[in-house]
């Protein structure tokens, strides 16, 4: 399992002009999953992506989790963060795992993140075509792979 994760001041998605989900100062984060995915991986990056310390504290240093500043986190699928361009300029889609498999593991991943966050995570829609508009702060952009556990 792969996550973007962004530091934002703002950011929203909308899926054909209605608005899905939105957030004030937090994280956007990017979720795509493998076919070998299970739920220690989600176990594994929900308890590490609270835990980030991205946020800055009075001194301006990053020492603060999204709980620690009070954020929210918008979680958006994304089955693109698997692509394969090794061959040719068409993007390969084969690493990533199939809706029936990549749908459960998103909606678990969406439940065990506001279980530990202590409130609602906003969404886009799993496999809908998604409008995401952000202010990126900093810019602070991380990507974290469950499989390689950096």
């Amino acid at each position: 399992m792969r996550l973007v994760i962004q530091r934002v001041r703002e950011a929203a998605v909308q899926i054909a002009g209605r608005e899905s989900g939105r957030i004030g100062v937090g994280l956007v984060v990017l979720i795509g999953c493998e076919p070998t995915d299970t739920a220690a991986d989600i176990e594994w990056l929900v308890s590490k992506l609270i835990s980030l310390k991205l946020f800055d504290n009075e001194a301006g240093e990053m020492d603060r989790s999204v709980m620690d500043a009070g954020g929210g986190i918008l979680l958006v699928s994304q089955f693109t963060l698997f692509a394969s361009t090794r061959k040719g300029t068409r993007p390969s889609w084969h690493r990533a795992a199939k809706p029936d498999h990549a749908r459960p593991l998103y909606e678990l991943f969406r439940q065990q993140l506001g279980l530990a966050l202590g409130h609602p995570v906003a969404t886009g829609e799993f496999g809908a075509d998604m409008q995401v508009s952000l202010v990126n702060d900093g810019p602070v952009t991380l990507l974290i792979d469950s499989k390689s556990r950096e």
